[in-house]
């Protein structure tokens, strides 16, 4: 494509669960006023670790955004990418139907997928067997259910990935959605 061929870009609509606010408006209120999200860790225990703060996300309940049986099938970290992605659709006040969702598309970046899952189900399987696992341990783990859950959840049914590059993921899946967008796909 020649350059005036491409289409330009723009941010619409943003989401956000981060840990100085789980809604876009909490989120922008603790930039502006320099709030502070780094902290002791408080969901599990980091006394024995060189570094115990972190920036946690601090009183989220899934609850209020999905009801007790989605929550129940999805790790955090992809009940955060729902939850800030369908903040972002009603952000962009858009609209998502049959007549454009295959040009709705998702693209999200996680460093890593459930590794609380992982854990927890790994003690299960050391602790009561392997039959007391759960059948959902790899559909809640993977890094792309991200990606995929918020397709279910906001109706998206374009392009769907999951950048899992470290700490350049959410870079990264900013920079493929900009150049789908771009090319018109």
């Amino acid at each position: 494509m020649t350059n005036s061929e491409l289409k330009r870009v723009v941010v619409t609509g943003m989401g956000a669960v981060t840990p100085i606010g789980n809604t876009l408006s909490d989120y922008w209120n603790g930039l502006l006023s320099g709030k502070n999200g780094i902290g002791p860790i408080t969901r599990f225990d980091a006394s024995k670790h060189k570094c115990r703060i972190a920036g946690e996300v601090k009183g989220f309940d899934p609850h209020e955004y999905m009801d007790r049986k989605q929550a129940k099938h999805m790790d955090r970290f992809a009940q955060f990418a729902v939850v800030a992605s369908k903040e972002a659709v009603a952000d962009a006040q858009l609209v998502i139907n049959d007549l454009n969702a295959e040009q709705v598309g998702v693209m999200i970046g996680t460093g890593v997928g459930g590794l609380k899952v992982l854990e927890d189900q790994q003690e299960i399987y050391l602790t009561r067997g392997p039959s007391r696992c759960s059948p959902f341990m790899i559909p809640m783990m993977i890094a792309n259910m991200a990606a995929g859950l918020t397709a279910i959840h906001t109706g998206a049914k374009g392009p769907n990935s999951c950048s899992v590059t470290a700490c350049a993921s959410g870079s990264n899946a900013i920079g493929d959605a900009f150049r789908l967008i771009q090319r018109g796909l």
